[in-house]
């Protein structure tokens, strides 16, 4: 009998911005310090994925508790 994996997919804010080079920055605000980069946006996209994997097993295994979750906002200033 083949087991059923039930994994959690759980989905995150991150920030993209172009930079000088042509590539791509790109941050992910849930976590204080994760960031990445790529050449391209898909590139980008997926190398943040693996930084907040990372982050995730990072605090996994210092929370004796649920993961907290930050408020991330985006909000438009006019001036």
């Amino acid at each position: 009998m083949d087991r059923i994996s039930h994994h959690t997919v759980r989905q995150y804010p991150v920030i993209v911005e172009s930079d000088e080079t042509g590539g791509f920055v790109v941050e992910c605000p849930a976590f204080e310090g994760c960031f990445s980069q790529g050449e391209t946006m898909d590139e980008a996209l997926e190398n943040i994925k693996e930084v907040i994997a990372m982050c995730l097993e990072e605090e996994r295994g210092t929370a004796s508790s649920p993961l907290p979750q930050r408020q991330v906002g985006i909000h438009l200033v006019a001036v």
